[in-house]
């Protein structure tokens, strides 16, 4: 036996100790992160109990992410990117527990920001943690509407920390309706070489684009990423991709989930509006907030839907 396995064995009654005077919950996947912990840094194979504080400090970022999260590839449906699943700095999930199946896991956005955690736990950095209140921040501005205020603290979080870049599709929507399109799109493409299966950000590329260079040319630029797997945005993303009727997305979902109908309803104003066609934007756009869904539920998008009838000056009432 390896003399790390012994230290190991050796200290595994510290680690219980530990449990429930940091007050962590421990399952088999901490122990397994521990493990893997300890084989990326030697050096915590001499300290056991900086092992727990890097663990600690991993889940306490988690926690606090997951409370700003949904399941949205940009969020769920429900966000996407929910959706649902978490990710990165997506949006909340919803109060409306009937209308999801939240199954929390480590995502890849979860889990990259959890490795910077790990190494600030190390270095005694805090600049990535500024950052995470700088996103809090702007979502909060956006949610009430303030779209330019929250550009400003997404900005403000790239400057603390860069490799949030790579993540902050918040800031591409922002950058969207703030009519900045060309960086909304650069935006959405970074992410999406990131996360290749984003559907949502691939669909807001293409509404920056559209606006930039036209339909038929955004088309030809239109981003190619994998299969989502929630139907409503998959129909979607074929929509935006080859062309379709909105109308027949709607009417598909119409007798759907609380969030698919909302997705399909949002989508279809968006789409409308990279058509030119106010007005028929404007009454999906209407339906998806007075939704039950879009009503009630406090994802980032439903949210989105409200600030996209303050930005056009639509009455929901």
């Amino acid at each position: 036996m390896k003399w790390q396995t012994k230290v190991h064995f050796i200290f595994a009654p510290i680690y219980m100790v530990a449990n429930v005077f940091l007050n962590f919950n421990w399952t088999f996947a901490h122990f397994m992160l521990l493990y893997l912990i300890n084989i990326s840094f030697p050096i915590l194979r001499f300290s056991p109990f900086l092992s727990i504080m890097a663990l600690q400090h991993i889940h306490h970022l988690q926690t606090t992410v997951s409370q700003y999260c949904t399941y949205s590839s940009l969020a769920p449906p429900c966000s996407r990117k929910f959706r649902n699943g978490e990710v990165f700095f997506g949006t909340t999930f919803s109060t409306i527990q009937t209308y999801h199946n939240p199954v929390p896991t480590l995502s890849r956005r979860l889990f990259l920001p959890s490795v910077s955690g790990l190494w600030n736990a190390l270095t005694g950095g805090n600049s990535a943690g500024d950052a995470v209140m700088a996103i809090r921040r702007g979502m909060l501005l956006f949610r009430q509407g303030d779209v330019l205020g929250s550009l400003m603290e997404f900005d403000k979080a790239i400057e603390l920390d860069p490799r949030q870049k790579a993540y902050l599709w918040q800031r591409g929507l922002s950058l969207y309706y703030l009519d900045r399109y060309e960086e909304g799109a650069e935006q959405f493409r970074l992410d999406v070489a990131q996360n290749p299966n984003d559907t949502e950000e691939s669909i807001w590329c293409f509404l920056c684009e559209a606006q930039l260079y036209g339909v038929y040319e955004a088309r030809k630029r239109y981003l190619e990423v994998g299969r989502d797997p929630r139907p409503v945005m998959r129909d979607a993303y074929n929509m935006f991709k080859d062309g379709g009727d909105p109308e027949k997305l709607v009417t598909a979902f119409r007798s759907g989930q609380p969030n698919e109908y909302f997705y399909a309803s949002l989508y279809a104003a968006l789409y409308y509006e990279s058509q030119n066609e106010p007005d028929a934007a404007k009454v999906y756009l209407i339906a998806a907030c007075q939704s039950p869904y879009g009503s009630r539920s406090d994802d980032y998008m439903a949210a989105l839907a409200k600030v996209h009838c303050i930005c056009r000056n639509w009455n929901l009432n």
